[in-house]
């Protein structure tokens, strides 16, 4: 399955290019070429209703048992920065505001200068907001709040050209989705002599940068199933879906940047920021004097924890399964399309994570701005020391200190995290800090050293929770009143949106919580007839009758909640056979991190109407009896 091309800029800088033309010239051209030859019409239109339950699986057997997913889970994850987007629009431009230049062209499109634009940047009287692309200008202030990489991302280029935001955020090119949207915003052409600024900037950009953002990315294993490479999405292979832990070179890879690549010398200086600002606030709410605001400077500073210092604590694991928001989001196509990546059910996988609990970690940073003095590599704290013990005391100590920590500081909601690529999320103080919560700052896989794909050198694990929560390249913690800001937090594609809702600007974002602990999912990997015959006589069944077919699949809960139950049904629901879970059963209680695998051996399925294949189904059940529901028509 081919990869996108780079974009033609890349093309051009990397010498390959036959054409004689600026770097921005065959963008021109695809533009131009996409107006004629892109249609679109209302059913076409993306909208992010999303589930909070995902719908159960379905799958289609026919000659060679290969199937179909129909849909389960349509959280949407952010495929773009720009214009990757999650509804049509149409806009008009406000004759009053701006007056074309008097400038002939074929397309009759009214011509703008860049100054007119920069003055349509969303702070003017008029709110309005311009942007150009390959030439041409558009009016995308209907779709800011529609915006799936939220709407701050797409505001860097208010009053201003896309191209350079679209030379790092390249998933715009992975379809043609946002040209067909665009289409609808297009409301005039820039100026040539603008256009040309433009593109000389580019080139600018391109020389001063000496290399390609991505040229440094990690070799992947053909095995994937990729998406898009710059930035690479790739997901698993459903023939691949077996097993129970996942090879790291077949782990499901999704990135919004380039990969960090650090120095050997970038990571001996490594430090891993601690705010614990919270706390001190807390301490200082009255009574101050100057003296006191000196101390209390003091114990604002960040504490600064190297990689051997968070390895001489003590070790643990933790197996947990971790899923794209947006696996699944294919099955939704069915219906209506989608913005953001097509994924199948494969941006899912399991690892053994190793590293040192998120509580010690801020217990280390307490005691050093305590001492106030960063510990230095040689002054590290050894596993077994008496800093070291007071992080592991008895469970009675430990629920005692976090209630007392919870009472004493009230407006203690959230724990952010911060990544060296710049993305910003967190989760809640009690997922957080609890001694059951599992959190963990990651620096092994899999018994083997982080791999850059997957968040080296450290990372943070949220298990149950959705892998987003879950940042990669982890350079900052800190204890926080409000929940992280951003768009990976608090952007479109991280809200549960009824599905009565097609456009974001009917509802306050702000007032709705972004995504965490997830819910119920389930997936069918394989289906096979059970008494076995010749291909030729697999023709033979008849419409409507009955036979017997086998199924194979996994299934999983968020919260370290139990897969207790996993249903199959080969007749839309008339009947249901309980599969028999085969591996992930034995999870402690209420800390089931991982998924498990299961088999259906005899399920009756009706024939259908081609006479060739049959259709299944399956759910999960949880421990607390969450199930999915039995179709997504009424979730989209």
């Amino acid at each position: 399955e081919p990869t996108p091309p780079p974009p033609p800029w890349q093309l051009v800088h990397s010498g390959e290019s036959q054409f004689d033309t600026s770097p921005i010239g065959i963008i021109h051209a695809a533009i131009i070429v996409s107006q004629f030859f892109f249609t679109v019409d209302d059913q076409s239109a993306p909208v992010l209703a999303q589930p909070i339950s995902s719908s159960q699986s379905t799958a289609a057997f026919k000659h060679d048992a290969n199937y179909f997913v129909t849909a389960a889970s349509a959280i949407a994850a952010a495929s773009g920065v720009l214009m990757g987007s999650s509804l049509l629009c149409q806009c008009e431009a406000n004759a009053a505001l701006e007056t074309p230049i008097d400038e002939e062209n074929d397309d009759e499109l009214p011509t703008y200068t860049m100054a007119q634009v920069k003055r349509n940047d969303g702070k003017g009287t008029d709110k309005r907001v311009w942007m150009t692309y390959g030439g041409f200008v558009y009016d995308v202030t209907d779709f800011i709040a529609n915006h799936p990489g939220g709407s701050e991302k797409i505001l860097l280029a208010a009053g201003g050209s896309v191209e350079p935001h679209w030379h790092l955020y390249r998933q715009h090119f992975a379809s043609d989705l946002p040209q067909q949207l665009m289409e609808k915003m297009l409301i005039g052409q820039l100026h040539p002599t603008d256009q040309e600024k433009v593109d000389d900037d580019m080139e600018k950009l391109i020389d001063d940068e000496g290399e390609d953002p991505y040229e440094h990315e990690p070799i992947r294993s053909p095995l994937l199933k990729v998406h898009g490479d710059t930035p690479m999405n790739a997901e698993v292979r459903v023939d691949n879906l077996r097993d129970y832990i996942t090879p790291v070179a077949e782990f499901y890879i999704r990135h919004h940047h380039p990969v960090p690549l650090l120095s050997e010398k970038e990571v001996e200086d490594f430090r891993l920021d601690v705010d614990l600002s919270l706390l001190s606030k807390a301490n200082s709410t009255s009574g101050k004097n100057d003296d006191d605001e000196g101390k209390e400077k003091k114990s604002q500073k960040l504490a600064k924890i190297s990689l051997a210092q968070i390895k001489s604590l003590p070790k643990v694991e933790v197996t947990t399964t971790l899923q794209c928001s947006g696996n699944r989001r294919s099955g939704f196509n069915d219906f209506r399309r989608t913005s953001g990546t097509p994924w199948g059910q494969g941006a899912i996988s399991t690892a053994k994570w190793g590293g040192a609990r998120l509580v010690d970690v801020l217990m280390l940073a307490s005691e050093q701005l305590a001492n106030d003095e960063n510990v230095s590599p040689s002054k590290e704290v050894k596993k077994g020391t008496a800093s070291t013990s007071k992080n592991t005391g008895t469970l009675p100590q430990t629920l005692q200190n976090l209630q007392t920590l919870i009472d004493q500081y009230p407006n203690l909601q959230h724990l952010r995290f911060e990544s060296i690529d710049g993305m910003h999320a967190s989760i809640d103080s009690i997922k957080a800090l609890s001694p059951f919560g599992d959190v963990i700052i990651a620096y092994e896989m899999n018994d083997e050293p982080l791999p850059r794909d997957h968040g080296y050198p450290l990372r943070a694990i949220v298990p149950g929770y959705a892998a987003v929560r879950n940042v990669k390249w982890l350079s900052k913690l800190e204890l926080a009143e409000e929940q992280a800001m951003g768009a990976w937090q608090r952007g479109l594609n991280y809200k549960v949106l009824p599905p009565s809702v097609v456009d974001a600007k009917e509802v306050d974002l702000d007032r709705m919580p972004g995504l965490g602990e997830v819910s119920v999912f389930s997936g069918i990997t394989h289906v096979s007839r059970v008494d076995e015959v010749k291909s030729d006589e697999k023709k033979k069944m008849v419409p409507g009758e009955t036979v017997l077919v086998k199924a194979s699949g996994w299934a999983w809960a968020g919260g370290g909640r139990n897969i207790v139950r996993v249903d199959v049904t080969g007749n839309s629901g008339e009947s249901w056979s309980n599969a028999n879970i085969t591996q992930g059963s034995n999870q402690q209680y209420k800390k089931a991190w991982a998924w498990v695998f299961w088999e259906s051996p005899s399920i009756p399925a009706t024939v259908c109407e081609d006479g060739i294949s049959v259709e299944l189904s399956c759910k999960g059940v949880d421990i607390a009896f969450n199930t999915q529901p039995e179709s997504s028509d009424g979730i989209w």
